[in-house]
Order: C-alpha cells, then sequence, then structure tokens
C-alpha cells in the first residue's frame, strides 16, 4: 500500500488575535468556495510540512470531527492536500 502524495494548498483562513498577539484560526475556506469551521486547536508548534513540504507554525486541528494540520508558513495559510493516485483517474 503506498501513501498518498500530498501538495501545499493555499487556503484563505479567518483568524482570531490573541490579546498577546498569537493567531488562532477560525475558518477555513477551501478553492471552492466552501467554509470549513475549526472546532477545536490541539497544538501549536514551529514545524516543517513533511508531507507537502515547506514550514511555518503548524496549527493541529479538529474540523468536522476529524484532525487537520494547518500551516502557516512567512505570510500565507496552506493545507497538506491529498493528490489523486494516477490509477484512481
Amino acid at each position: 500500500m503506498t501513501e498518498d502524495k500530498r501538495i501545499k494548498e493555499y487556503v484563505n483562513v479567518t483568524v482570531k488575535f490573541k490579546k498577546d498577539g498569537q493567531m488562532i484560526p477560525v475558518n477555513i475556506e477551501w478553492e471552492n468556495g466552501r467554509v470549513y469551521t475549526v472546532d477545536r486547536i490541539l497544538d501549536i508548534r514551529k514545524a516543517a510540512s513533511l508531507k507537502a513540504g515547506g514550514c511555518g507554525v503548524r496549527y493541529l486541528c479538529k474540523i468536522m470531527g476529524m484532525q487537520t494540520y494547518i500551516f502557516f508558513e512567512e505570510d500565507k495559510w496552506f493545507v497538506e492536500r491529498k493528490m489523486p493516485c494516477a490509477e484512481d483517474s
């Protein structure tokens, strides 16, 4: 079984700023315009995206009951998007 290949997908993110300056993602807007609410932040740390490349601040979030990473790299937000397998097309 092969692991899914991932790429960087830049997304729009609505952020709440805490009084100490910390950014908390609230909503993520996907390329098709669909908006997902971040239900909970589970972890925040400086880390690399090992699957899609790049590094920055990694947010481990719970969205619709599933855990996912959102990355803030320099001045942009991205997620690790699955690439469709050639055999799936």
